[in-house]
């Protein structure tokens, strides 16, 4: 058995380059993340390796891969950043209080959550904790993906929690129909299957939206196929395609949909749940913990 020995005199910063790395496979866009330059981080796995005294990525010219030893070695790195972070945030704690930047991942054009109100209560409570708000134009998959790779430390999704994310349900939504108010089915007020669409244009939100994910399963299921005309990046722009008598819809009903007729669905639909998840990475920082509490918090 191979035993790998861990110098205590090794700089964490080593080891973040080694995680960054190998999440993004790729030195430039890593080195982007840690604003650092491509050079630098080179030499410092280049370093690592070398104190390790393993080799942990076979490199390309366009991109990297771990190795076996690579493989093994990221988990205990990734535990190590964690546990120092947890230090510094006790440390900070002891001292003036909790401090960091979090990065938030949430929807775009639609709140279900009222996150301004959530971070201007936390702004009293951890004056010190900033926050960067940012949407993804993948949906719930690109906030899981952004959350593995440690681009953002929790996130606002709608699928259900990846490996070694933690997530937590915070509102849940039915699924209606929306018609434009030409629809041969526009007056009548009976719940609508979705066989009964499918022979309709359909507006949905892009691939990798949670919502679009959940529809298309249940469609694929129900053996229903359908011809989608237009592919929109948000959520609530939905209804404006469907009143403009382009097609029609399926979903949460969680967004304003004046011009439309909704109608409920016939078809047992589970409904669309959004959680607040905490990427692998953050679970154990403290100023991220603030958030998370905050955001749960009753008020």
């Amino acid at each position: 058995m191979i035993e790998y020995v861990y110098d205590l005199r090794m700089e964490t910063r080593l080891l973040e380059y080694f995680v960054t790395v190998a999440s993004e496979r790729n030195v430039t866009a890593a080195a982007g993340r840690l604003f650092a330059a491509q050079s630098t981080v080179s030499a410092g796995l280049a370093s690592l390796e070398r104190d390790l005294g393993v080799r942990l990525f076979e490199r390309s010219t366009k991109s990297v891969r771990l190795t076996a030893a690579g493989e093994a070695l990221l988990p205990y790195a990734r535990t190590l950043l964690a546990d120092v972070d947890a230090l510094r945030g006790v440390a900070s704690e002891s001292g003036t209080g909790v401090r960091g930047l979090v990065r938030i991942g949430t929807f775009a054009g639609l709140r279900v959550l009222d996150l301004p109100e959530v971070l201007a209560r936390l702004r009293h409570s951890h004056p010190l904790i900033d926050v960067r708000v940012t949407v993804s134009a993948t949906g719930s998959l690109g906030l899981f993906d952004d959350l593995d790779r440690d681009r953002l430390d929790l996130a606002l999704t709608a699928l259900p929690a990846a490996s070694g994310a933690v997530s937590r349900p915070l509102a849940s939504f039915p699924y209606v129909a929306v018609l434009p108010e030409t629809h041969p089915l526009a007056p009548d007020d009976r719940p609508i299957a979705l066989a009964e669409l499918a022979g309709d244009d359909w507006i949905d939100v892009l691939p990798g939206f949670g919502n679009r994910v959940q529809l298309d399963g249940e469609l694929a299921r129900r053996g229903v196929a359908r011809h989608v005309m237009a592919e929109v990046g948000e959520l609530a722009a939905v209804p404006e395609y469907v009143a403009a008598g382009l097609g029609v819809a399926v979903i949460p009903d969680v967004v304003p949909t004046s011009g439309c007729r909704v109608r409920p669905v016939a078809d047992d639909l589970p409904p669309w749940t959004v959680s607040l998840t905490v990427g692998p990475a953050a679970v154990h920082r403290r100023h991220v913990q603030a958030v998370v509490e905050a955001i749960h918090a009753p008020h």
